[in-house]
């Protein structure tokens, strides 16, 4: 038997996931394609890679499915670089070549466009990602494109829209684009929680990028030079993610299980004990029923 101190970094990579995180990773990661029927046969995914870690360890996930699935489907793993620092796209690349990841990097002018935009820079700049991440991977042939988001951010998007936008909504599993026809979106991670991912990533000695945005970068530069840590000046862009990130590890304490039921909540509404409800772009209140009922 090969020593595994010589083999190849990438093959003890994918070993992890399936032998020391199988529990963590790897079966939530199989559950959550089974569950909300991520991809059948023919399919052809285009991975996005951003560089960071739910990204890569995604990338890493569909290849090892890849290989041992019945199912027949095809992968491109994609990287856009939307004006990253020179050292930022190095990074992805040499973590790339290093995971054995066969990435296709594209480039895009979205952080010169954004850059002097003053009403919600973050979300102009989300949109334009998703845009010229479809378009690339229709270019490529695929049908669908597999973006890296977890259950933390699933639940952490619930709280949001309750506590800041006054509505109940997620971010779903898979979307069909409405601005691509054919194309689909979907999360195979979705199952997957964050905490499992950081100890994946220090297990194998990984090391991947932060946040590569122009803004957030400068905000970082300007808290260390009034003295603050590096830790600190790494969560500044969180903002309001942040929070529901300490608000659920707060809860936590007192329910181990707040998270989930966090999730449940969005599977078991109760439409005959809600005062309105969103269906189809279409309103409905429990008052234009309420007589007939």
């Amino acid at each position: 038997m090969a020593d595994k101190k010589n083999e190849a970094p990438h093959v003890n990579i994918e070993r992890s996931i399936i032998k020391q995180f199988r529990k963590e990773i790897w079966r939530p990661f199989v559950k959550g394609l089974q569950d909300y029927k991520m991809i059948q046969d023919g399919d052809k995914v285009a991975v996005c890679i951003s560089g960071g870690k739910d990204s890569m360890l995604l990338a890493k996930c569909l290849q090892q499915l890849k290989r041992q699935s019945d199912t027949e489907f095809d992968l491109e793993f994609i990287v856009m670089d939307p004006g990253y620092h020179p050292d930022n796209r190095r990074m992805i690349q040499d973590n790339a070549a290093l995971m054995n990841i066969p990435i296709r990097i594209f480039d895009a002018d979205i952080f010169d466009i954004v850059v002097d935009v003053d009403q919600s820079p973050c979300y102009l700049c989300a949109r334009m990602r998703r845009g010229y991440l479809y378009s690339h991977a229709r270019e490529l042939g695929c049908n669908k494109i597999a973006l890296g988001h977890h259950f933390d951010d699933v639940i952490e998007t619930i709280l949001m829209g309750i506590l800041y936008g006054g509505q109940i909504n997620t971010m779903m599993p898979k979307l069909h684009s409405t601005n691509f026809e054919g194309m689909e979106l979907i999360r195979p991670l979705y199952y997957v929680k964050e905490e499992d991912i950081l100890a994946w990533r220090s297990c194998n000695g990984l090391h991947f990028l932060q946040c590569a945005c122009r803004f957030t970068e400068q905000i970082a530069r300007e808290q260390a030079a009034g003295g603050m840590d590096g830790a600190s000046a790494d969560i500044v862009h969180t903002s309001k993610r942040q929070e529901m990130k300490e608000l659920i590890r707060s809860l936590r304490k007192n329910s181990p299980f707040v998270d989930s039921n966090i999730m449940k909540s969005v599977e078991n509404i109760n439409l005959d004990a809600c005062l309105g409800y969103v269906a189809k772009g279409v309103r409905h209140h429990f008052m234009d029923e309420y007589d007939e009922s």
